[in-house]
């Protein structure tokens, strides 16, 4: 064997050296493999591999490299990981190991697995995922989830088959074991996902009662985005020893994914600016917008329908179904834009939580003085509303998986800092591009525009002071958006005209119309759909409910008039921002010209009433 040489055309000292010598030094020196683990060398079951391959995941994640071999070993585990880094895939795969490797010897049917999500729409999303990962094994797996509004008898039924895993809210998981319906004597498995929300949705006594009814030794894993003070106390309920991973992806090129934007702009001019963005389509592809309330939403979806611009609306009084329904069409690129109520952004009411993670109120002393007062009042208010009943673990700003989406745009601020980080990760996923635009009332500007103003926006600017802060020590940027308010002002009697349709009592209307609509749709055709699958496609969510509102045909095109030089190409622009438009100038294209001949006021020429111009033939006898 030709020996090699170095520089010096010499043999080199390791050739040199006897043979045994040699083969020993080099594993000492021997340098660590940087190849990335598979699925496989996890060491689960060859069945959830093969359902992991079906789903097109070549390979674990950071967090699913560290966390997955530590739940397979037992242990418990408190993980914190950002938002779609493949948190459910942490626990559901071992799980579904442990339960496999316990019925290759023992086939004993019992509930195994105890799955807690703070909301409806995530405990659905992670029993569709259970059903994914087990597609090999069907048969000894059995799953079952009590997030459908049903009655007890057919919960009750449901868990009669004694399932091995049982995905559920706290308040229904509770509710049936202290009825005797679902059994957790034997309990093996403990997983609380997004567990930092689940303490701030109201679950407090139910997940004191669960910890007092389930039996000594069981393995807990709680999954979140964030630490926070409810973390330590759910850690002391059901932890014995966890072992905290707090993984921080090696996302430089993600960061750099996501543009982030805010503009402070006056009140009208956030309904003037969410009509250009959309109607000159500024921002291309699937869009989240986030409103504070429901009346906001449908207020925003009335305005958007004056200018033909279609959208569908979330929000925590639909029904269940309807909810998920309108979630999967727009991952199925269906829908376009959906106006989501976060309505849990304000379960923190006016606790902010600052860039330390500890709770901050941003409640001015006036106010603080008088909040006595207030609530008293507030509550005599809601005594003399009737309002929908709404939905307790409805949440869409957490956990609820949006697929490919384009833009978030913050029409109303989040109340905290935590919300926006939650609402901004729902874009820029998986290597995708993307983008976060928020809207923010400066303090001279809050309340001018009474038809339209809130209250939540009054500390804007403190919370966005807040986001910025926390993004840079992220090392990401908060950005102004570029726009020139000059060459707004040719679309603003537009506005006007729109919003000026959207009345108070049509807003009341499209909402009760809506909830009608999805009732009828949810329940009483339910056993056909299941029936004829295909009629579903015929479903729409994005339907126009302005029918009491004011039509105005000329606001669903834009005039040639009001666009830039170039026409619609010029919209094209690769630069952030408006467009630049024409400048400004007495535009004689829109005037309306008088009338000739004499004048149409009231009192004045003759007056006819059309009621007398009517002539009625008798007839003849």
């Amino acid at each position: 064997m030709k020996r090699k040489l170095d520089q010096n055309d010499e043999p080199s000292p390791q050739q040199l050296q006897p043979k045994e010598t040699r083969e020993e030094q080099p594993k000492e020196q021997q340098k660590p493999t940087t190849a990335e683990p598979s699925f496989a060398d996890l060491g689960l079951d060859p069945r959830l591999v093969q359902a992991v391959a079906k789903q097109n995941f070549e390979k674990p994640t950071l967090v699913q490299q560290k966390a997955i071999p530590l739940a397979l070993q037992g242990q418990d585990v408190l993980c914190k990981a950002s938002t779609g880094s493949g948190k459910t895939a942490v626990y559901v795969l071992p799980l579904l190991s442990g339960i496999l490797k316990r019925k290759s010897t023992d086939a004993t049917p019992f509930t195994a697995a105890l799955i807690l999500a703070p909301t409806r729409e995530l405990a659905d999303q992670v029993f569709k995922v259970i059903e994914q990962f087990s597609a090999f094994c069907s048969k000894d797996i059995h799953a079952a989830k009590l997030t459908e509004n049903v009655s007890d008898a057919v919960q009750r039924s449901l868990l009669s088959n004694v399932p091995d895993i049982v995905v559920s809210t706290p308040a229904r998981a509770w509710h049936n074991i202290n009825s005797s319906a679902l059994s957790v004597d034997k309990l093996q498995y403990l997983v609380l996902d997004e567990a930092d929300l689940v303490l701030s949705y109201g679950y407090n006594e139910d997940m004191e009662n669960i910890s007092r009814s389930l039996p000594k030794g069981v393995q807990t894993i709680m999954m979140s985005a964030t630490l926070s003070a409810e973390l330590d106390t759910l850690k002391g309920i059901f932890c014995r020893n966890p072992t905290l991973l707090d993984v921080k992806e090696e996302l430089g090129d993600e960061d750099e994914k996501l543009a982030q934007f805010y503009v402070k702009c006056a009140e009208d001019d956030k309904w003037l600016l969410s009509y250009l963005i959309f109607k000159l389509q500024l921002i291309k592809g699937p869009c989240l917008i986030f409103v504070a309330d429901i009346d906001r939403a449908y207020r925003l979806k009335l305005f958007f329908e004056q200018f033909s611009i279609r959208s569908c609306i979330l929000n925590s009084e639909l029904p269940l179904n309807s909810r998920i329904k309108v979630i999967e069409e727009f991952n199925r690129g269906i829908y376009d834009i959906i106006i989501a109520s976060d309505e849990k952004s304000e379960v923190f009411g006016d606790l902010a939580i600052g860039e330390d993670g500890k709770s901050k109120d941003i409640k001015p002393e006036a106010e603080k003085k008088d909040g006595d007062a207030a609530e008293k009042e507030s509550e005599k208010s809601k005594k003399k509303r009737k309002t929908q009943k709404r939905d307790a673990e409805y949440g869409v700003s957490r956990g609820v998986d949006f697929r490919n989406v384009a833009a978030v745009i913050n029409f109303d601020l989040p109340t905290s800092a935590s919300s926006y980080i939650h609402r901004i990760g729902r874009t820029a996923r998986a290597g995708r591009t993307g983008m976060a635009l928020s809207f923010v009332i400066p303090s001279d500007q809050f309340g001018k525009h009474k038809p339209t103003s809130l209250k939540s926006t009054e500390h804007d600017e403190k919370i966005l002071a807040r986001i910025i802060r926390q993004q840079a020590k992220l090392n990401r940027k908060v950005e102004p958006y570029n726009f020139s308010k000059t060459q707004m002002d040719a679309f603003r009697y537009r506005m006007n005209d729109a919003l000026r349709a959207v009345t108070k009592v049509a807003i009341r209307e499209a909402r009760t119309r809506e909830l009608r609509q999805e009732l009828l749709r949810s329940e009483t055709l339910k056993r056909y759909f299941e029936e004829n699958p295909a009629e579903l496609a015929h479903l729409r969510h994005d339907g126009e409910l302005g029918r009491t509102t004011r039509q105005q045909p000329h606001l669903k095109h834009v005039p040639d008039y009001l666009l830039p030089n170039g026409g619609q190409k010029a919209l094209t622009s690769n630069q952030i921002g408006f467009v630049p438009f024409k400048k400004e100038g007495k535009d004689k294209g829109h005037k309306r010209n008088k009338p000739k001949g004499r004048s149409f006021k009231v009192g004045s020429g003759r007056k006819r009433d059309p009621l007398k111009t009517f002539k009625v033939r008798r007839k003849a006898k």
